[in-house]
């Protein structure tokens, strides 16, 4: 039986050169925006010079928030306070994931002048989110976080007493996902190697989710096979550039699918707890998690439920990554983790440690871990396996 749901999805636009249908589609919503960018501004490169241009030219407006950092409830907060008096026909996220997440909460709160507080998962009172919500159009600079896909905008508050959780809704689905992979040029390699394996991880979590399915089962392995050709030469800037960047562009496409249709796992699970008490990237924490979360699910199934079919997943994953086909399980797996392992060491991604975390920590990470993301690993790991994932990348 292939039954499966799918929920809504933005209407996608992707392949080099797509960006210059921006200021048409804005126009198509009115002339007046809100315009939210990352720190390493958009705006600057030749790209966001003629974006504006071709704002003026239309008569559109703008008012620009520009992300330095993760955004916090209190900065969303700030701004949507700022906009009251405001009337705005649509929201522009422009950048990497931090930047397309402020503005999605802004694009769902503006209108109703609620903090985010009151819908964020696990803190405060959970209140129903009903908006009305501005049109978001999603224009992604970086692939990584598929935030242009999701329906939940990622807000943090770090420090000992901190916290990383999702204002989730339907309604905050961009109307658009604008995937340039053009604008991925000025990424820095760590940026590159963070978000990269970002990537992966959410492909690889979503493809064994409990909740996958035939569909996006599809589309999981081929983001796969994408980021398989291209993260490691875009990283070292080798060989067909553009084609690179179109396929670690498509692959964060995907993978921001995948992750909102059918959830996630371990490593995700982890990095909430991770990136709120520690200033851990996003990023590095898939990356540099990735390979000891994978060997501990497998070993766990193995040992507690050798017939969940998330073991046939992970050994095709091992003959996807390693273009090789293996008639050993065990060997495909073990493969499968040097190669991540492999990945994890030339992306030069830093252990846990580099942030600060100790092993007396890690009673508090692991109290803190079993958010949505968990629910969905493949097997429900106990607090010792999970201190096992941690204790070979501090």
């Amino acid at each position: 039986m292939l039954n499966f749901s799918i929920a809504r999805l933005p209407r996608i636009e992707f392949g080099t050169g797509v960006i210059k249908k921006l200021p048409d589609i804005i126009t198509g919503y009115g002339s007046n925006i809100v315009l939210v960018t990352g720190a390493r501004s958009f705006l600057s490169t030749s790209h966001g010079q003629s974006f504006l241009d071709q704002l003026k030219q239309r008569a559109i407006t703008w008012q620009h928030c520009i992300i330095t950092e993760e955004p916090s409830p209190a900065l969303i907060d700030d701004l949507v306070r700022t906009f009251a008096n405001e009337t705005f026909d649509a929201v522009v996220g422009i950048g990497g994931g931090s930047a397309l997440d402020a503005a999605k909460a802004i694009a769902g709160l503006v209108k109703i002048q609620h903090s985010v507080m009151d819908y964020l998962e696990g803190v405060g009172p959970e209140l129903p989110y009903h908006g009305p919500a501005l049109p978001f159009i999603a224009v992604p600079t970086t692939a990584g976080t598929g935030s242009e896909a999701t329906k939940n905008a990622v807000l943090s508050v770090q420090g000992e007493n901190g916290f990383k959780k999702s204002f989730r809704h339907d309604k905050l689905v961009a109307e658009y996902a604008i995937v340039d992979p053009d604008l991925l040029t000025s990424c820095p390699p760590s940026v590159i190697a963070a978000n990269g394996m970002d990537t992966l991880t959410q492909l690889l979590e979503s493809y064994v989710s409990t909740k996958s399915n035939v569909f996006t089962d599809a589309l999981a392995i081929s983001g796969l096979h994408a980021v398989r050709d291209a993260l490691i030469p875009l990283y070292h800037q080798q060989g067909e550039l553009a084609q690179h960047r179109e396929k670690m562009a498509y692959a964060a496409l995907l993978s921001g699918i995948t992750l909102a249709q059918v959830g996630l796992g371990s490593v995700h699970g982890l990095a909430s707890p991770l990136g709120a008490f520690y200033p851990i990237p996003h990023g590095v924490v898939c990356g540099t998690l990735v390979a000891s979360a994978a060997q501990i699910n497998i070993q766990s199934m193995l040992t507690r439920k050798p017939t969940n079919k998330a073991l046939a997943k992970y050994l095709h994953v091992a003959e996807i990554l390693c273009q090789k086909r293996f008639i050993d399980p065990q060997a495909a797996y073990n493969a499968l983790i040097d190669l991540l392992v492999q990945w994890t060491n030339e992306l030069a991604l830093p252990r846990l440690s580099h942030y600060g975390l100790q092993e007396t920590a890690l009673d508090k990470i692991i109290a803190n871990c079993r958010g949505s993301s968990m629910k969905t690993n493949p097997i429900v790991l106990t607090d010792e396996e999970i201190r096992r994932i941690l204790l070979e990348r501090i």
